[in-house]
């Protein structure tokens, strides 16, 4: 088996040692190649960590790209994240993975931004977003002059300041930056109303709008089962005949905003979820597929809201971003809509950008 990953004279000693560790007796030998002909759609990945490499191996299942970079400050960790995909290929999609430096995301269609430490116990909200907006202001100057045309994904949290500092740190475009956003609480939103209804999710339609945090909003006026809406459903069609009140919505509502953090405290992380749903807006990207999605980016007035970056349905194509979609709420969904560019707005006054 070959291994391809790219030859730096500044990555000799790292081959060197990794060779060292990869055959201990004699075994195989993995040549460290960048190839020289971009063959196909590439996709870099800043950080090895859970998510990132959860990403790597989701975009190999896929099989919608042919080469994948991972690049991360700890270059073992990296490497042997590439080299334990890689060995799986007989079974998926041919794909050309291996681990690089920042200069390898050149020729990148898409980079994800999945750098960042995650929040340890008595670090305040406001730290973690500091500390995190200091590694990414750190890495971009590194990664944007040899990818300037690529669309940027961002996944590191806290993710609409993330995205907010990109655009304002860097000069890409800001139809080239994209927040992962709500897109994965708009799932969680659908699973938890399809198991309430005892439904398929792919037949539940609704959004979270807002913060990917603590102060994200659900517009049940946009929510539809079937095609109906969700309050007609409820009266008309539902087996509990409405039933249901305030109570069971605000449930749902508070189930759906901390079911990232009952994930953490049983498994320490959460990685698969958010990897399917990065895997689905690359593929939109890759497909230039017009899709609507709830991700993070630069408000102009929607809403009469401006200068944040928060999630509200935006269309997605090969450029990324093509326009958004701000589609008539309640006055009282928009004033909860206000209220999480405000909170938004409270954390990017007290950092420094």
């Amino acid at each position: 088996m070959i291994y391809r990953e790219p030859f730096h004279h500044s990555s000799a000693l790292g081959l060197r040692n990794a060779l060292s560790v990869m055959r201990p007796n004699r075994a195989i030998l993995f040549i460290r190649r960048r190839p020289t002909l971009k063959k196909g759609k590439k996709i870099t990945i800043l950080g090895a960590g859970n998510v990132g490499a959860s990403i790597a191996y989701t975009l190999t299942i896929a099989g919608m790209v042919s080469e994948i970079v991972l690049v991360d400050v700890n270059e073992r960790k990296a490497l042997g994240e590439a080299m334990d995909i890689i060995q799986g290929t007989p079974f998926s999609s041919s794909v050309n993975i291996y681990a690089g430096t920042y200069e390898d995301a050149a020729d990148s269609d898409i980079v994800i931004v999945t750098v960042g430490i995650a929040r340890k116990p008595g670090q305040t909200r406001i730290d973690l977003a500091q500390a995190n907006i200091d590694i990414v202001k750190s890495v971009m100057p590194l990664v944007t002059p040899v990818a300037p045309d690529a669309v940027y994904l961002v996944v590191s949290n806290p993710v609409d300041i993330i995205t907010y500092t990109i655009l304002k740190t860097t000069t890409l475009n800001e139809h080239q930056v994209i927040g992962s956003g709500t897109m994965l609480d708009s799932a969680r939103l659908r699973s938890r109303l399809a198991a309430h209804m005892n439904l398929s999710p792919k037949s539940v339609h609704g959004y979270v709008f807002g913060e990917h945090g603590d102060t994200s909003m659900i517009p049940w006026s946009l929510t539809t089962i079937a095609g109906l809406e969700m309050t007609r459903y409820c009266t008309d069609i539902c087996p509990k005949h409405n039933k249901c009140g305030k109570v069971e919505l605000k449930e749902i509502e508070d189930d759906v905003r901390t079911a990232g953090a009952k994930v953490i405290s049983l498994k320490s992380a959460t990685y698969y979820a958010i990897a399917l749903s990065v895997s689905c807006l690359c593929d939109c990207i890759i497909r230039d597929t017009d899709s609507v999605m709830t991700v993070s980016s630069m408000l102009h007035n929607q809403y009469g809201i401006n200068d944040v970056c928060l999630s509200i349905p935006f269309v997605l194509g090969a450029q990324g971003i093509k326009r958004s979609i701000a589609p008539p709420l309640l006055d009282s969904e928009v004033e909860l809509l206000r209220k999480s560019a405000d909170a938004l707005k409270s954390v990017i006054s007290q950092v420094k950008i």
